[in-house]
């Protein structure tokens, strides 16, 4: 399927690269061409810092209802492109096109949530205890912001970022990743088409070296927000420091899955599988090492490898599978140095391994299971995402613990027992931004953030106006 030629959103106006450079964006399930897209570099980031700029000072002047109203229009303009907007991202990522559907969820969300949260926001009232004096702190938007997004949720990561970035007042440049930008230029097309406010939200991908590198170090961002590896945020980081800029940031995770003896099993089980699989184990929040109790482990294992198994591999919107491939040939291949680490380390392939028969084209990996997975392994140490599930059994509460928070990373984490005491322990102890206990649940309204190497503020949530909101302190005399 190809999507063919799309343009850079800047100003609101659909551009090709000054340069004229193109870039061919591959199917990862067969390794043919989805769409070209004009691709920028540092002229087109100066461009689109200039007119994010101008379209801050049209954006933040206008009321929350103005704003509201074109937020709205946006949303509907997706909900009337799903359907193609679904299969660019099946056929530039490899996502179901079922799970395609979490992606556009997060878009007409935050676009729907937002303004409502904004609306929320009050202004606070200071006690003056002389009382000479009265003092309120207000909200003001902060300024043009820049998105830098990960590939594997391009447009469920677009959703995050605009929505509290459009109802705050500011403007927004988005650059998607490489592996996956159509269905973000999909987006400029559509805001293009509706007469969206020029220059409020611009949309450019190029190398990183030159565009995201031009645009960090640039003065004129207030906010740097984004979603990637912890590598690329201390990269951006350290390039920002031209300027004071707020920084939000969601990086990295090592998902600690724990099930205890006391655990619904089913349950575990169930979820195990999903957050492990689902996306093609490309997610910042997937169950990355599973811990299960040893009275109940052999017992685990065996269900998780059977359901691993079964899971059906495909592609297409027509497709009803389970998983897709892997972004690309490096991801994959990455799977197999993890699977021959650990088994070099004394760890067992239970099942998968391998290029499924008759899926050499493309990124394809059956779903994989290690077991007796140990902290020396670099299955133990680095973020998988990827098709791969490790387990290892455990003994006692504190062992578990202690393993669990045995990683640079403080994402999500996951427990499940009915033990209130041990619930009580591990929602203290567990070094993660998020624990979630005999269940799993994300949404547009709950915060999703990390701590330790994971992180900077939070997505989702009241708590991501934050990022693009000043206060100032107002006191009058009496």
């Amino acid at each position: 399927m190809d999507f063919g030629y799309h343009k850079l959103y800047i100003g609101g106006k659909l551009l090709d690269a000054v340069s004229g450079k193109r870039y061919e964006v591959i199917c990862p399930a067969n390794e043919e061409r989805t769409a070209e897209i004009a691709w920028a570099g540092v002229e087109d980031a100066e461009l689109a810092l200039i007119e994010a700029k101008k379209g801050f000072e049209y954006w933040s002047k206008l009321s929350l209802a103005e704003r509201t109203e074109w937020m709205l229009k946006l949303r509907s303009a997706v909900l009337e492109n799903e359907h193609e907007l679904r299969a660019a991202m099946v056929y530039e990522m490899g996502k179901t096109y079922k799970g395609a559907w979490e992606d556009i969820e997060g878009v007409i969300n935050g676009l729907e949530w937002y303004p409502a949260a904004m609306k929320n926001m009050r202004d606070e009232q200071i006690p003056d205890y002389e009382n000479t004096h009265t003092h309120k702190m207000v909200h003001q938007p902060a300024g043009v912001a820049v998105a830098y997004l990960a590939w594997n949720f391009p447009l469920l990561n677009v959703g995050f970022k605009m929505g509290p970035a459009l109802a705050s007042g500011c403007s927004l440049i988005i650059k998607p990743s490489a592996a996956s930008p159509l269905s973000a230029y999909l987006i400029g097309k559509i805001l293009h088409d509706i007469d969206f406010p020029a220059g409020v939200v611009n949309i450019l991908c190029g190398p990183s070296s030159e565009v995201a590198h031009t645009m960090t170090t640039s003065t004129i961002p207030a906010v740097l927000t984004m979603i990637g590896s912890t590598q690329t945020g201390q990269k951006v980081i350290a390039d920002s420091t031209t300027s004071i800029k707020k920084l939000g940031m969601e990086l990295g995770g090592n998902a600690p899955f724990i099930v205890f003896e006391d655990a619904d099993f089913d349950k575990a089980l169930d979820l195990a599988i999903a957050l492990k699989f689902g996306n093609s184990g490309q997610v910042c929040v997937a169950a990355n090492r599973i811990f299960v109790h040893k009275s109940i482990y052999d017992k685990f294992l065996k269900a998780y490898v059977k359901r691993a198994s079964e899971l059906k591999l495909g592609h297409g919107v027509d497709s009803d599978a389970d998983m897709g491939p892997m972004v690309s040939k490096r991801d994959r291949d990455r799977m197999f140095d993890l699977i021959e680490d650990a088994v070099s380390k004394g760890a067992k392939l239970e099942c998968g391994g391998k290029i499924p028969q008759g899926m050499e084209k493309g990124n394809w990996i059956q779903p994989t299971v290690l077991s007796g997975m140990t902290p020396e392994m670099d299955v133990f140490r680095k973020e998988t995402f990827g098709a791969l599930g490790a387990l290892m059994p455990f003994d006692t509460d504190d062992e578990v613990l202690a393993l669990a928070n045995d990683t640079e990373y403080g994402l999500a984490s996951y427990i499940f027992t009915n033990n209130h005491q041990r619930i009580e322990r591990f929602s203290r102890d567990l070094q993660f931004g998020e624990i979630q206990i005999n269940g799993v649940k994300y949404s547009i309204y709950l915060p999703h953030g990390g701590i330790k190497n994971s992180g900077i503020g939070h997505d989702c949530s009241h708590l991501a106006l934050d990022d693009y909101l000043v206060k100032k302190r107002i006191s009058m005399a009496i």
